[in-house]
């Protein structure tokens, strides 16, 4: 068994993982990163495509945006239609912030040749099979990597592995309380090669049900559809697919090629302690909030900024103030997040037929939407994320 030691041990390469480790080397402090799938496969995972200010600026400070800048998309705002009448967001008007649509795939790619340009060790294909020790000032990561049994040696262990990792199943079961809504629709999303025919976010309630316009660049388009949880890919046939898009958008649409399509249930998860010994989780392996807020990503990022925040401060003076209170400080912004993507979610997508007390209070929302500005800036500001220093 080959023994590898460092500081932090970083059970997965997404986002936050790799974010953490470029953040931590900044100040000095050495890291490993173990992750069970091949680059190949992180690198073009589909995921997320908008990027909070606040992210955006973490991605800054570690000057790895720079490709981030010459190819995303800045967005100013966005559109909420309910059954064909259109309101705008302005989030300039409202924040003086905007958000960036840049794909999470990209993200990584730049994640990582920023670590190898730095000399962060990612070792993919790098299955995590046991965290020991964690109540001890030595955790151990069990991994098997080429085949061979490893172990990494470290003072702190990031858990960024995911909702399906073993970060959080190291967790004592007593030690949290799960939170969780399964809403009773998915999406079906495509990627197409076809250039966008909007120019800002499109979120529309229809009575046929949600749809929601995106992109990923000027010639590739992102585009969801509200379906059943049971439904199949098998009866969405790539004209019903566009036919449907263009009713529920009720704009015309570029008819590209539709090279991905996939249905994803729609949920909210979370656990209300992130903390256990020197483990830390961090990301969707704490919690998941369904995709209409956009918060996946760049609560990942809130959360690994105070994670790096608190492991520098106890390298550079020995407090573990920052790290004692983690939990409470990433809280406070997840419960933001749940609340924010679940309002989105409710108000977007048809849940009851045309003319029922549900369908009523919901139009009611869309119409106070319309007429109030502090109603607009209460969504535009929570859409491109409020400043990290608001949560205390």
């Amino acid at each position: 068994m080959k023994n590898l030691e460092t500081q932090v041990g970083i059970i997965g390469a997404g986002p936050s993982g790799l974010t953490l480790a470029l953040m931590l080397e900044k100040q000095g402090i050495k890291s490993i990163i173990i992750e069970n799938r091949s680059r190949d496969y992180v690198e073009n995972r589909v995921r997320a495509g908008l990027l909070e200010h606040n992210t955006v600026e973490v991605f800054d400070s570690l000057g790895v945006a720079e490709r981030l800048h010459k190819e995303g998309l800045v967005h100013h705002g966005c559109y909420i239609n309910f059954n064909g009448v259109s309101q705008h967001i302005d989030f300039e008007k409202h924040t003086k912030r905007q958000v960036t649509i840049y794909a999470q795939q990209e993200v990584v790619k730049d994640l990582i040749q920023s670590c190898e340009e730095r000399g962060i060790p990612v070792l993919f294909e790098a299955d995590a099979t046991e965290i020991a020790e964690v109540e001890t000032d030595k955790p151990i990561i069990h991994f098997t990597h080429n085949g061979e049994k490893k172990t990494i040696s470290c003072d702190f262990v990031g858990g960024c592995d995911g909702f399906h990792g073993i970060a959080r199943k190291t967790l004592p079961k007593d030690s949290y309380k799960e939170y969780k809504i399964e809403y009773p629709f998915s999406w079906l999303g495509i990627l197409a090669h076809a250039a966008p025919t909007y120019d800002e976010l499109i979120y529309a309630y229809h009575n046929e049900g949600f749809a929601l316009a995106s992109l990923r660049s000027p010639v590739v388009s992102r585009l969801y559809l509200q379906v059943d949880n049971n439904d199949s890919i098998e009866n969405w046939s790539d004209e019903k697919i566009w036919d449907q898009l263009e009713k529920r958008l009720g704009i015309a649409l570029n008819r590209g090629e539709i090279f991905e399509k996939s249905i994803t249930p729609m949920r909210s998860f979370m656990i209300d302690n992130m903390q256990f010994g020197r483990l830390f989780l961090a990301g969707d392996s704490a919690h998941i909030v369904p995709p209409t807020g956009a918060k996946g990503l760049n609560q990942a990022i809130a959360d690994i900024n105070n994670l790096a925040k608190g492991l520098i401060a106890f390298y550079q003076s020995g407090n573990e103030e920052d790290l004692t209170n983690y939990t409470q400080k990433c809280l406070a912004r997840v419960w933001r997040s749940q609340d924010f993507s679940n309002f989105m979610t409710y108000l977007c997508h048809k849940q009851s037929e045309e003319g029922t007390f549900e369908s009523k209070l919901q139009k009611s929302k869309f119409d106070y939407l319309r007429m109030s500005e502090a109603y607009q800036k209460t969504i535009a500001e929570n859409y491109v994320g409020l400043p990290f220093e608001a949560f205390v």
